[in-house]
């Protein structure tokens, strides 16, 4: 089976009005499964027109909309491989994935994005076209790309909507264009390819191929009945593979009708509008939600605060009750649950829509506290766990059989194991074809056909994976986003002011740092200031330092994403040694222990914060 298969069966099997949904001008507009299928035959075919054929690479540059889902299915349909492109990515990072994947093609939803394509042209020699979401009315008056590399010709820029009446045009005197097209496409032909952070930063392309995602999309359903009478609301970004696997390929193939949030900030009146029975998304959208609630119970009336408190307890005690393998909950505790139900659990069940029959939580830890409250209020919130390289399930948590600080059971056909040194260890048909033009890094992830996560954990009694450590560097907040520490640390150390620095994210809101100053420089500087000190913890509080630290960390990280920024930082009085622990006796720094080291001052850091962690 291919994806294109996929799409084709759930239009005709699951035909609906509101297939996908939109908002615009404040109201919202569904496209049919019979709309989508025109449109993406149509782009399929404008594309063909373009020279895009089977195995080339197209890429999307764009946030969450429509268009990108029928923009890929599009691409999928002639074979080509999809190439997502984080939309908040500098350009130093979309030329890399640009250039190396060879994109042909690329499709961009603002005049923002093609601004930055445009200004990458002249190093990127295989770009022939760039298709442009937004109406040309948003757009500026330039049409073409000025030639670059190689003496190119002029890379047009067309509407997405030109695209389509060119595509319609070409079906009226050849309708089985894209029908053929789609019927040559194999399941083992490459469907995507998606660069994920390394632990030296460079990007490395991962390649999936359509039996990868199609064996994901299967077993990932066996277990969840989910079918044309559910809705989701997409948060995530599509270039995520959770939410394009999850939130796209398995909903479309079930017939349920997906309807694009306007924004993260917009989620809670989404959730109103469109009264969703499902929805996937990275912890950070749970612990938001989660906090909002206790910022409006913490400022009530002493009465309604008290009892609010009382039923978040009761409802952490009768969801634990609930999990696999626990005793049932007492009559005692069902009766509080019941009566809490209705002075404070079914309020916040309507202010998600009224309809949520589970929320899917990926990409990240969730805090055990925050999923338990939601379980407790009548919102399960199942836990998984994958990578990119996985296609990306690898288990789940069951709606019949939810285990709150575990990630859930394997899904069907997936194997895992657990190595001598903890590694968890994985075999199943969607393990990743390879690392694209990374052959010895293909071979060091996946030896003897398992692949390795680079995650340390176990399976617990019922069957259910724990994953307690990351053997790898690779920080993922709890946003979702895949955080090289190594160069940003690098970055700030060159600066003369710094001796060691720590990159803090995993799990976290946001990126912090652990800061050791190069004290003899520092020192010179605040007695050239004139600033008067007894010893270092005096010298660290005066705000004339935290200023200049924070001026030169500012400076230092400036060219990296925004969510790769430093927000907050400590600095440290002691500096790193092989005695105490923090480094290795090749002097690398040793992570676990200075996070345990300094478990206070990274708390601080992230005080008043859902799902802190040291």
């Amino acid at each position: 089976m291919t994806l294109v298969d996929l799409y084709r069966t759930a239009f005709a099997h699951h035909p609906r009005p509101d297939a996908f949904r939109t908002k615009r001008d404040g109201v919202w507009h569904d496209v049919s499964s019979a709309e989508a299928q025109a449109q993406i035959e149509q782009a399929a075919a404008a594309l063909s027109t373009l020279g895009v054929v089977r195995g080339d690479r197209v890429a999307i540059l764009s946030e969450t909309r429509p268009e990108w889902a029928l923009a890929d299915f599009a691409i999928l349909t002639l074979g080509a491989a999809v190439v997502p492109v984080y939309p908040t990515l500098t350009p130093d990072n979309s030329r890399y994935i640009l250039a190396d994947s060879a994109a042909r093609v690329v499709f961009v939803s603002t005049a923002a994005q093609l601004e930055k394509v445009k200004a990458l042209a002249p190093d990127l020699p295989a770009l022939t076209a760039i298709i442009v979401f937004d109406p040309p009315a948003l757009l500026s008056p330039t049409a073409h790309v000025a030639g670059g590399a190689q003496g190119r010709d002029d890379i047009p820029v067309r509407p997405w909507a030109e695209l389509l009446d060119a595509g319609a045009a070409i079906l009226t005197t050849a309708p089985d264009t894209a029908r053929r097209a789609g019927d040559a496409v194999q399941a083992e032909d490459l469907a995507t390819l998606i660069y994920t952070s390394g632990t030296t930063g460079i990007p490395k392309g991962v390649e999936l191929t359509h039996a990868n995602l199609c064996s994901n999309v299967h077993d990932a359903l066996l277990d969840f009945a989910i079918g044309d009478t559910d809705s989701c609301l997409a948060v995530l970004p599509l270039s995520h593979i959770f939410e394009r696997m999850a939130g796209h390929f398995t909903m479309v193939s079930r017939g349920v009708s997906i309807a694009y949030a306007e924004s993260i900030d917009a989620v809670s009146a989404n959730l109103g509008e469109v009264q969703p029975t499902i929805l996937f998304a990275v912890p950070r959208l749970f612990e938001k939600i989660y906090g909002r609630v206790l910022d409006t119970a913490s400022a009530a009336p002493s009465l309604r605060r008290a009892i609010f408190f009382r039923a978040r307890d009761v409802a952490w005690r009768w969801a634990r009750h609930q999990a696999v393998g626990a005793k049932p909950a007492g009559a005692l505790l069902n009766l509080q649950h019941k009566i809490y139900d209705a002075l404070v659990y079914k309020k916040l069940r309507v202010r998600v829509g009224g309809r949520i029959r589970f929320f899917v939580s990926g990409g990240a830890p969730l805090a055990r506290e925050v999923a338990e409250f939601f379980i407790g209020c009548g919102l399960p919130v199942l836990e998984g766990y994958g990578l990119t390289e996985t296609s990306p399930v690898i288990a789940v948590n069951r709606p019949d059989a939810n285990k709150p600080g575990t990630v859930g059971r394997p899904i069907a056909n997936v194997t895992v194991r657990i190595a001598a040194d903890g590694e968890i260890e994985v075999q199943s048909p969607g393990v990743m074809r390879g690392y694209h033009h990374l052959p010895e890094e293909t071979a060091k992830a996946i030896v003897d056909g398992w692949f390795r996560t680079g995650d340390i954990g176990h399976l617990d009694g019922d069957g259910h994976l724990v994953i307690t450590d990351r053997k790898k560097d690779l920080l993922v907040t709890a946003g979702g986003k895949n955080i090289a520490p190594q160069p940003i640390e690098n970055a700030i150390k060159a600066d003369k002011y710094v001796t060691e620095a720590v990159l803090i994210g995993d799990r976290m809101p946001y990126c912090t740092a652990l800061i050791v100053p190069h004290f003899e420089q520092l020192e010179a500087w605040a007695k050239f200031k004139g600033i008067a000190f007894a010893n270092r913890a005096e010298l660290l509080a005066r705000p004339e330092v935290c200023d200049l630290y924070e001026r030169r960390i500012e400076e230092a990280t400036k060219g990296f994403a925004r969510y790769e920024q430093v927000k907050k930082f400590a600095l440290l009085e002691n500096e790193f040694t092989v005695d105490g622990g923090e480094l290795t006796p090749t002097l690398k720094v040793r992570r676990k222990i200075v996070n345990e080291h300094y478990a206070a001052q990274i708390a601080a850091l992230y005080e008043g914060h859902v799902g802190v962690s040291s």
